[in-house]
This record gives C-alpha cells, sequence and structure tokens, in this order.
C-alpha cells in the first residue's frame, strides 16, 4: 500500500485554496496601539445592543433559539422586509458559503471582479467550483466585463457593492443592467457590508432587486457600523426560495443567543448608527484630503476605510510606508493579495487614530 493511502486527503482542490490571512493587529514594542487593518468602527457598539448582550448572559444554558426570529424580526422592522425573505447567520461570511454549498457543484463558474473579497474566492473553490475572475477599471466594477465572462457554465455573480478595499461603488442602474443581462438561473449575490455608509442618491443596497427577482440576494453584516464583529452577526435577504434551500443545510443553532439579542438592540438603535455615518463622512473627508495634499493618491470611497497608494520610489513604497506606521503603533492592511502591491487600506478610525496616521504619513513623506 502507497504512503498515500495511509492518511485522510482532502478532495481534489481543497489544498490549491489560500487560506485567508486576516489584517495584522500587534505592533510588538509599541505602547499604543492603533488598529486601523479591519474596518472596525471606532463608535464601538450601541449601549442597548452591549445591555442586550449581558442580559442574554444569564441564559448561557439555553440553546439559542434556532431560527433566530427575535433578530429576524427587527431586521425586517427596521428596513420594511418580509421576515420570510430573511436568514440570519455566523457573521456574511457563513451564509456566503452556504450559498456556494448548495448552488455550485464541480464543473460550475462564478464570477468575481478583480479586487473583490477574498472570501468569495476561498467558497467558491471549496464548492468544488471554479471562480472566474474579471478586471475592474480604475479600481471599479465594470458591467459589461462581469457580462462578457458569462458563459453556460456560470452559475453565480458575486459583486461587493462597496468594493472592498477599493470603497468604489456600482450605481443602482448598473446594477439593474447587470441583473437583466443574467441568466435567470445565475444568482446575482449582492454583497452590501458597507451599504450603511453609503450617502449617494445613486446607489441602492439591493433590496429593490432582492424584491422584483427570483435570482437575487443580498447579504449584510453588523460586524462594520454596529460594532458587534466579536459576535459574527450576519443576514441575507432572497426570494423565499432560496431561503428555503439554504435552511435545509444551514446547522440548526448557527447563532449564539447573546448575538441574536445584540443583534436585534443594534439594529432598531438607528439613532446610534446615524451618529456612526456622521463621524465617519467627517473624518472620510479630512483623511482623503490631508492624504492627497501630501502626493498620495487615494481611491474615492464611500465606505469606512481609503485605500492610498504609494509612489513607486525606493523608501516610500506601501511596504516602507507600513513598516514606518506600525513602528508608531498604527496598523494599516497590506493589500497585495486583492492585487495591490503598493497600497494600503486605512480604516476610519477615531479622531485620535486618524491625525496620528495624518501626522506620520506627512513625516513619512518628507512633508513635516
Amino acid at each position: 500500500m502507497s504512503t498515500d493511502l495511509q492518511s485522510p486527503s482532502p478532495r481534489p482542490g481543497i489544498l490549491d485554496i489560500a487560506a485567508y490571512v486576516p489584517g495584522k493587529e500587534h505592533a510588538p514594542g509599541v505602547a499604543k496601539v492603533y488598529k486601523l487593518s479591519s474596518n472596525e468602527t471606532p463608535m464601538g457598539a450601541s449601549p442597548k445592543a452591549i445591555e442586550a448582550f449581558r442580559k442574554a448572559a444569564g441564559n448561557l444554558e439555553r440553546y439559542p433559539d434556532g431560527q433566530a426570529i427575535e433578530l429576524r424580526e427587527a431586521i425586517a422592522s427596521v428596513h420594511g422586509l418580509n421576515i420570510a425573505n430573511l436568514i440570519c447567520g455566523n457573521g456574511s461570511d457563513e451564509l456566503l458559503g452556504l450559498l456556494c454549498h448548495v448552488y455550485l457543484a464541480p464543473g460550475d463558474e462564478a464570477i468575481i471582479t478583480e479586487h473583490g473579497f477574498l472570501v468569495y474566492k476561498i467558497q467558491i473553490m471549496g464548492a468544488g467550483a471554479t471562480p472566474v475572475t474579471v478586471r475592474e477599471e480604475d479600481c471599479r466594477v465594470t458591467v459589461d466585463a462581469i457580462l462578457a465572462a458569462v458563459t453556460d457554465k456560470t452559475k453565480m455573480v458575486f459583486l461587493a457593492n462597496p468594493g472592498n478595499p477599493t470603497g468604489t461603488y456600482v450605481p443602482v442602474e448598473e446594477v439593474r443592467r447587470l441583473q437583466a443581462g443574467l441568466p435567470k438561473n445565475v444568482i446575482l449575490v449582492l454583497d452590501a457590508a458597507y451599504a450603511e455608509y453609503v450617502r449617494r442618491n445613486d446607489y441602492e443596497a439591493g433590496l429593490e432587486l432582492v424584491s422584483s427577482n427570483s435570482n437575487v440576494v443580498m447579504t449584510r453584516t453588523f460586524s462594520k457600523i454596529y460594532g458587534l464583529a466579536a459576535l459574527r452577526v450576519g443576514w441575507m435577504y432572497a426570494p423565499v426560495a432560496i431561503i428555503d434551500a439554504l435552511n435545509r443545510v444551514r446547522g440548526p443553532f448557527n447563532m449564539n443567543a447573546p448575538a441574536i439579542a445584540a443583534g436585534a438592540a443594534a439594529v432598531r438603535d438607528q439613532a446610534f448608527a446615524a451618529a456612526a455615518v456622521d463621524f465617519n463622512l467627517e473624518w472620510l473627508g479630512r483623511v482623503t484630503g490631508a492624504l492627497s495634499s501630501l502626493g498620495l493618491k487615494v481611491t474615492p470611497s464611500v465606505a469606512n476605510f481609503v485605500l492610498i497608494h504609494f509612489p513607486d520610489t525606493d523608501g516610500k513604497r506601501a511596504t516602507d510606508a507600513d513598516d514606518f506606521l506600525t513602528s508608531r503603533g498604527f496598523i494599516l492592511r497590506a493589500v497585495r493579495g486583492y492585487g495591490f502591491p503598493n497600497a494600503l487600506r486605512m480604516t476610519i478610525g477615531s479622531a485620535e487614530a486618524n491625525e496620528g496616521v495624518i501626522a506620520a504619513l506627512t513625516e513619512f513623506m518628507g512633508r513635516a
């Protein structure tokens, strides 16, 4: 018997997947660290969500509600949706994985964009299907490029809107054109993780498209504006037929009780979310303007982060800036894996953190 048959082996293709690597969070030897690598909100969670979490901690011996009814009812109430079209998960990552597990098979293709969220490719390959990557133009998704890549093998299209790490977005009319151009058996996945931050008249997260079509789903997260990243809370709005299919393979208790309670309280506290939006809009403009004045190219963003491009000059590249900032306690996100070897993504953090990065990059660029 050969050695290969004497130990368990993953099925073909699994070991070809590059594991997801989160943003770093440590700066050795630095007294105070500002983590700006994971797009976490500087506002923290709503006090009402924290209170709900603490209350739920008094019943940890009980299984959670397997239907997450409290959370789904809160989401439905706030967004004016039918609860039957909602499914909640352990972060939107779980729901994206369920979609791939249920609707993709070996031989199928799923389209992703050049700078799209890395989890899409991981989940597609995990289902045994083939990811097809289409180019973006100047950090922007092009609908025509996606439609040109569609074949009879295509079963799914992933669109992060806004995009991460670019922060750019696809206007709603273009998203409608994309959906109209897809075969009816192809699922359009609208990942709207940063939708709450967008304040543009020509943007729509996907609620209308899901409501009026049988092949569109929208995912959202509580990890960003609601400040519940530690609890892993996500939701999907989708046609009932898709919800039914996912529920057949979803874990019976895929969400924990404190997460359900905190999520319901968080989404109902829209005043807290509005304050977070206002803070982000102010600092997004200030950071973009300040860094641009240093001669750095900043991709226009509608989310809670900016993509900063560095000169292709010795001592001034993104790797140099990353080392310089880390030595001062400012941790940004290297985005080589997203196709940007000479850029860093910076989360809009606290006023102190934002001002600190501006000052540090001013020194780094020799403008101090």
